[in-house]
């Protein structure tokens, strides 16, 4: 596991280090608006970054647009043809949705993280 995420009222980001500008960096994901944020120490890091996701929320609100969440559960996948093919044709032979062959094979990766949600 990566140790350079930060978690906030359901919102993660990553971090990186600019050493150019000596500071940190994070970027909010999983949302399609834009969230950045930085810091000089971890302290201010993270006072920023909560920042970032309370002015987020509070301008959301002013302007009554529901905020955005975190992986919504739908997303592309780009694999190559032979996989696709192997893929579509296990759930045809099982009765499976090429969704729930794809979210099969994510839990056999990641361990069954559906009943942890």
């Amino acid at each position: 596991m990566k140790s350079d995420m930060m978690n906030y009222k359901g919102y993660k980001a990553s971090i990186a280090y600019d050493k150019d500008d000596k500071i940190f960096v994070g970027e909010v994901f999983g949302i399609s608006d834009s969230l950045n944020f930085h810091g000089a120490s971890i302290d201010e890091l993270e006072k920023a970054f909560h920042d970032c996701i309370e002015n987020y929320l509070s301008i959301c609100e002013q302007v009554g647009k529901e905020p955005q969440k975190e992986f919504s559960g739908s997303f592309n996948v780009r694999t190559t043809p032979l996989l696709h093919e192997r893929a579509a044709e296990y759930a045809a032979e099982n009765g499976y949705s090429l969704n729930h062959v794809v979210s099969m094979a994510m839990e056999s990766f990641f361990g069954n993280v559906a009943s942890q949600a």
